[in-house]
């Protein structure tokens, strides 16, 4: 008896999609938080650039998702088709 093939789950892997928002997120976030802080916004915020921080968290958050999904793929067992003689089960 063969051990049942593995194959890669690929794009179809939440993983990657979740990834992409955190960092689209982040890189938003990351360039607001740098280019568009006015000292009234750091005020009500106790001096606090909540954009930028929020935006690099969100950046290595996609790429610790990015990451595990790279290194720890989704693996779903292929199994070949039984032989069966009698033909039951086909169309």
């Amino acid at each position: 008896m063969s051990e049942p093939v593995k194959k890669r789950a690929g794009l179809f892997d939440l993983r990657y999609v979740l990834a992409l928002l955190f960092v689209v997120y982040g890189v938003v976030l990351t360039v607001m938080g740098i280019a568009f802080t006015s000292q009234a916004g750091l005020d009500k915020a106790a001096g606090i650039n909540i954009n930028l921080w929020g935006g690099i968290v969100m950046l290595v958050v996609g790429i610790v998702f990015a990451l595990w999904a790279r290194l720890r793929p989704i693996t779903v067992p292929v199994t070949e088709p039984a032989d069966d003689a009698t033909g039951a089960g086909e169309s």
